[in-house]
């Protein structure tokens, strides 16, 4: 008989789905399977074909079922993409309480005033998460529980999605024959996988290069400061590459696959490719450099818009502890070097902090890195996910706006 006590993560993303499940066996995480599968249904983070889309999630359930021995049910659902915008609100309240101690309820109530924020109507805020509190004038406090104070406040990130994406998100979900836990947004669950608590105290960035967006956030001092996505991703360089080589954009993925780099300088001018390796019909032979500096170019616009959000957190060239990369573009060759050079940061590829059992023998591959962490987070409990979010309520509110979507 299949188990049914195992967590899911599902990553819907734009060249991929992929997915984890497991399960905490005597206070240790084992990993039961984890599977990829092509998706052609997803643009940027959105969906743009429902049937491609359902296709691509019920292959990926029926082979982490068969491998993992899991009847699957639900799945915690990473949410990302170009239509998520993410900005600064402030909240104020009075303490409750006579004695002027801050508790839980005025740590709800003052997020619940965060929310409260001018939108077009057919956006909705999924979350917020608080960046740090005032407590009297006092600023800088991480938490203000058990505190004493008249006035609170707080400065918050507000991620907001539109409604038309997240309602076609969770159809294609629901249709799959999956109940979702809940949606969390991607960035924060690879940064749960990948950064440790002193890399968020001193300052550092998670990079997540995936296949239609760039997802970028930025911690220091233990809490996010900055979030962003950027909507250009690895999928940009393959197709770079098919125009400029005047191949397919499957051949155009193998030569970035086995023959990219990041950086030109490193390849010698008399290298060339021979394209009938990948298509018998095709005798060209191209050289490796032009195909790095294709690589190159995109890479430089990348970059430039990441130190721009930098800029804007007022973090350029300044996290001590660098860039960390995940994402399966960041398996591109000479990318951390590139990274160094274009950011003036130390840059480093992403791995697992978090100490697991079973099947990791492959997780160390980024493609995983989100579907692993969304799983973490579910394992880790609702309140362990959402610490940045203050507290059970707003976890709450965040399930609750979903649930109206769901047929």
């Amino acid at each position: 008989m299949a188990k049914e006590n195992f967590i899911v993560g599902l990553d819907i993303g734009s060249t991929k789905v992929a997915a984890t499940c497991g399960e905490i066996t005597e206070g240790t995480t084992n990993i039961n399977g984890f599977v990829k599968v092509p998706n052609n249904g997803v643009r940027r983070g959105v969906v743009v074909d429902i049937e491609d889309t359902i296709s691509a999630i019920s292959e990926a359930l029926e082979q982490l079922e068969r491998t993992s021995g899991a009847r699957i049910s639900s799945a915690v659902i990473g949410i990302s993409g170009s239509h998520i915008a993410i900005s600064i609100s402030k909240g104020v309240i009075a303490v409750a309480r006579a004695d002027g101690e801050i508790g839980p309820s005025d740590i709800e109530r003052v997020i619940e005033a965060a929310r409260t924020v001018a939108l077009p109507p057919n956006r909705e805020i999924i979350y917020v998460i608080p960046k740090t509190y005032t407590v009297d004038g006092q600023s800088g406090i991480t938490d203000p529980i058990g505190m004493t104070g008249i006035r609170l406040e707080v400065e918050s990130l507000v991620i907001s999605g539109a409604i038309s994406s997240i309602k076609n998100l969770t159809k294609c979900v629901e249709q799959a024959g999956l109940e979702i836990q809940s949606l969390v947004f991607s960035p924060i669950a690879s940064a749960q996988l990948l950064l440790n608590k002193k890399q968020k105290e001193i300052g550092v960035a998670l990079l997540d290069m995936g296949g239609g967006t760039t997802s970028l956030m930025v911690y220091e001092e233990g809490n996010i400061l900055h979030a962003a996505v950027i909507p250009i991703g690895s999928s940009h360089i393959t197709n770079d590459l098919a125009i400029g080589l005047r191949t397919s954009v499957e051949v155009a993925e193998k030569i970035k696959i086995k023959y990219g780099s990041a950086i030109p300088d490193k390849i010698r001018e008399a290298e060339t490719i021979s394209l009938s390796q990948f298509d018998p019909g095709d005798n060209q032979r191209i050289e490796r450099k032009y195909v790095s500096e294709i690589i190159q170019a995109r890479l430089g616009e990348i970059f430039a818009l990441v130190n721009m959000e930098l800029k804007k957190a007022g973090k350029e060239g300044m996290l001590p502890a660098g860039v960390v990369l995940t994402g399966g573009g960041s398996k591109l060759e000479d990318l951390t070097e590139a990274c160094k050079e274009e950011l003036r940061l130390p840059a480093a590829l992403g791995h697992p902090i978090v100490e697991m059992g079973g099947f990791v023998d492959k997780l160390t591959d980024p493609v995983y890195a989100t579907s692993v962490g969304l799983m973490l987070s579910a394992l880790e409990g609702p309140n362990a996910k959402f610490r940045h979010f203050g507290t059970q309520g707003v976890y709450n509110k965040a399930k609750n706006f979903f649930k109206q979507f769901l047929p």
